[in-house]
């Protein structure tokens, strides 16, 4: 046990006193949180150039109001009201007249100019748009751009075409519009939590609304951080094992110490540096959530959590990439195993959405289960606000603590057999020879 405390010792300080350290507990946040930084940064600057919008009106009675209610949008809302600022563009919609004869033509015509940037965008309403008929095609309206998809002037537009359209139904169904108005009164459903008891025990206390941040943006960030340390302590094993041996240090440890040993000094040398890195940013989090104001929306009771899965990450990913080390003889070997290693710890990135969306599914609770994947989605899953029956994440403890086990076992074994072989490609024929050996 000393010889592993020293080995451990030796990989803590030779990563903790490095530059890259310090730089990577600074610059992968950055990384990670990029884009919230950058939609911090630039959410109010916005292009405020006069957007042209061409409507072709099949109708003859609906374009007009989008004209009116981009006049009133231009009038009220383009100018911040202390600054004086200009804060959004203006719209310009211009009528075109229909070509019945070429229709084709005219839109074809129209996005020549959208093209080369002389108008914004055009818009194609329906002939049976107000009154719709068989034919759907001709009861919609299309919205043409360059990026129709992204573009806000296509969502803007929904309202006052609607709000239009249905005042000309009412008006054809005789009702007065006094009491039409209440048929345009728009509810939006409030998303809210549960009701749960006071925390003196008296009475009840009110639901809170739900928030993205709580169902998406916590979880999230909980994942992140675990992936961040396992890519900064786990992952860096493999060419650190590669260097020694290739270098010759791993022959001169090895006479002091046995492969195994040498192997699980490494892991929890890098587990050092995992916690040291987490519990960084774990203070740093608690300390700007409460200076922000946003304490109660730090999950406390999930830290510990959070540092158990850590733990077991770290064993379970940091053996596999140090036996894989072992059996490389120089960069390019190095480089052809870990992305194939990596598979594991990048799967549950491209699952998260699906897991956040029902947390108490049965893909979520599947995917939550299988060992390599538990420490990552069982987090995501107890940080989201759905409750998690004990069982599962006591269920998936018992999975990681067993296939931790076994890739420590398994690790070991090859680490023994190939830290000292040299010239063998490490191809998967050779990794499963030396792991079925006696």
């Amino acid at each position: 046990m000393y010889e592993i405390l020293i080995i451990a010792i030796r990989e803590f300080k030779t990563s903790v006193k490095t530059k890259g350290f310090i730089i990577g507990l600074i610059v992968f946040p950055i990384f990670m949180g990029g884009s919230l930084f950058a939609w911090a940064i630039f959410k109010d600057r916005v292009d405020v150039d006069t957007k042209t919008i061409y409507v072709v009106d099949y109708t003859n009675e609906v374009g007009e109001s989008i004209v009116n209610a981009a006049k009133h949008r231009n009038e009220k809302e383009l100018y911040d009201t202390a600054t004086g600022k200009q804060v959004k563009p203006k719209y310009e919609i211009v009528i075109e007249t229909p070509d019945t004869s070429k229709d084709s033509d005219q839109l074809y015509q129209l996005s020549e100019r959208v093209r080369k940037k002389e108008i914004h965008a055009f818009v194609v309403i329906g002939k049976d748009v107000v009154r719709p008929k068989g034919n759907m095609e001709k009861a919609g309206v299309k919205y043409y751009s360059e990026n129709s998809f992204m573009d806000d002037i296509r969502h803007w537009m929904n309202w006052p075409l609607n709000e239009h359209i249905r005042r000309i139904r009412v008006d054809e169904m005789g009702i007065d519009d006094a009491q039409s108005a209440v048929l345009f009164h728009w509810i939006d459903v409030k998303g809210m939590g549960l009701i749960e008891a006071s925390s003196n025990g008296e009475g009840m206390q009110d639901a809170k609304e739900s928030s993205p941040i709580e169902a998406i943006l916590i979880p999230y960030v909980m994942l992140m951080l675990l992936f961040m340390m396992v890519i900064m302590s786990a992952v860096p094993l493999l060419n650190s094992v590669m260097e020694e041996k290739t270098e010759r240090i791993a022959e001169v440890l090895l006479g002091s110490v046995t492969p195994f040993q040498f192997m699980l000094g490494k892991v929890i040398g890098g587990l050092s540096v995992s916690f040291t890195g987490a519990i960084v940013y774990v203070i740093l989090g608690v300390f700007a959530s409460t200076r922000l104001g946003v304490a109660d929306l730090v999950p406390i009771e999930l830290i510990p959590w959070f540092f158990i899965y850590l733990f077991f990450s770290i064993l379970m990913f940091g053996s596999i990439m140090a036996s894989l080390g072992s059996a490389c003889n120089d960069s390019k070997d190095a480089q052809n195993l870990q992305f194939p290693a990596m598979i594991p710890i990048l799967l549950p990135l491209f699952v998260v959405m699906p897991i956040l969306r029902e947390p108490l599914g049965s893909f979520a609770t599947t995917m939550s289960l299988i060992p390599p994947f538990t420490p990552f989605l069982m987090l995501v899953r107890q940080a989201s606000p759905a409750t998690i029956p004990l069982w599962q994440p006591i269920i998936g403890m018992v999975g990681i603590c067993l296939f931790t086990l076994l890739t420590i076992w398994s690790g070991g074994k090859v680490f023994r057999a190939m830290i000292l072989m040299q010239g063998k490609k490490p191809s998967l024929g050779t990794l499963l020879s030396v792991f079925l050996k006696r």
